[in-house]
């Protein structure tokens, strides 16, 4: 059977499947991507998680005429495959191989040197505006996920798109995950617009029964909803991005193409700007990389069979720097580890075992991390 994968090298190839194809491409990314990763090493989670959502933005948006932003920028490899890079990807993390995140000189795809998160907002909204000061009316497109919105830097960006009446989309990929475990209130509002799509349905399921009941069926779903409003706020947070001045979106399956398809349609004929809420899974259809995401966000050469790495290393410098903070704390009280979503990549995660109560993580928020010295004045 012939590779859906071997004819797709540019958009305007994908613009020409069918949703079975693309469903068909998208496991044929999937396992391309696990074969390159797993012998070079890479970005493998995050990458995993977006192939339909890059699938369904190039089959919609008429790239490079309209501008796609990447947060971060570790989750592009789809991108790229889509972009005229496939066979380049061989090279990744090779001397003199193709970049893990989007560069400019690369490629005209790619619209800005990521590297760091919580900037694409910010960026796109740039973009935007420029375009409105040259007359054009291209679409431009951030991709930001739940752990960079923690950064001040993405809120900012935010509050200023949704004053601004510009045209801009915003597409949240929310995996409810970054590197580590999301924290703060923006992760909890997330939770509880996820919880008001499951409410939804089957507030809806419920009206229908009634509704077919004779007679009394109406009645009874009036009088529900009186009783509804008086808790609703319970279970239904203020729509925080409506508040701000986005058309809010979602949330929507970010495995459904042809789901992602249509609510990116929509969002073009929509004027200021668009939030699209985004449910995706991290590490989705590799087994190993679904049940932890955190030790296949960035890895080094493994097998695919066992998910084991190839080689042993030994100490790297986060974990002698952890081993010694924590011997240092034995001896100190005073001493706490702060960190900004790195738990992990900063070899703080055995500390947050031993000295929980010592130990803080602010999210993606490295100036409010630097502030954050629970300094007492003693």
């Amino acid at each position: 059977m012939d590779k859906i994968l071997d004819s797709v090298n540019y958009p305007k190839d994908l613009k020409k499947l069918n949703l079975l194809e693309k469903q068909q491409l998208a496991e044929e990314i999937r396992k391309y991507i696990l074969e390159i990763v797993s012998k070079n090493g890479g970005h493998l989670a995050s990458n995993l998680g977006v192939v339909e959502l890059t699938i369904a933005i190039h089959s919609v948006f008429n790239c490079p005429e309209d501008k796609i932003v990447w947060d971060v920028g570790h989750q592009a490899y789809v991108h790229k495959i889509l972009t005229g890079r496939k066979e380049q990807m061989k090279t990744l993390r090779q001397f003199g191989g193709i970049s893990g995140f989007p560069k400019v000189c690369e490629s005209e795809y790619d619209n800005f040197d990521t590297g760091h998160s919580s900037t694409s907002i910010s960026v796109a909204l740039g973009m935007a505006r420029a375009r409105d000061l040259l007359h054009k009316n291209n679409k431009v497109i951030a991709i930001i996920g739940d752990g960079s919105l923690t950064g001040g830097m993405a809120i900012e960006a935010l509050n200023d798109a949704g004053s601004s009446k510009t045209n801009i989309i915003v597409i949240l990929n929310d995996n409810e995950m970054s590197i580590s475990k999301n924290v703060g209130g923006m992760s909890s509002l997330l939770t509880k617009i996820r919880l008001k799509k499951t409410y939804t349905r089957s507030n809806n399921c419920v009206k229908r029964f009634f509704n077919k009941v004779p007679i009394i069926g109406k009645t009874i779903v009036n009088f529900a909803h009186l009783i509804k409003r008086g808790i609703k706020q319970t279970v239904i947070p203020n729509m925080y991005f409506e508040d701000i001045g986005f058309t809010y979106l979602g949330p929507v399956d970010g495995h459904d193409i042809q789901e992602l398809e249509n609510v990116l349609n929509k969002s073009q004929h929509i004027e200021g700007p668009v939030l699209i809420h985004v449910s995706t899974k991290k590490g989705k259809g590799y087994k190993y990389a679904e049940e932890n995401p955190d030790k296949f966000h960035g890895i080094s050469s493994f097998n695919i069979e066992t998910g084991e790495p190839l080689s042993k290393s030994n100490k790297d410098y986060s974990k002698v720097f952890g081993d010694k903070l924590i011997d240092l704390a034995k001896k100190d009280d005073k001493i706490v580890a702060i960190t900004a979503a790195m738990k992990d990549g900063t070899g703080l995660k055995d500390f947050a075992k031993e000295f929980p109560d010592r130990f803080f993580d602010v999210g993606i928020a490295e100036q409010h991390a630097v502030r954050f010295d629970c300094w007492n004045g003693s």
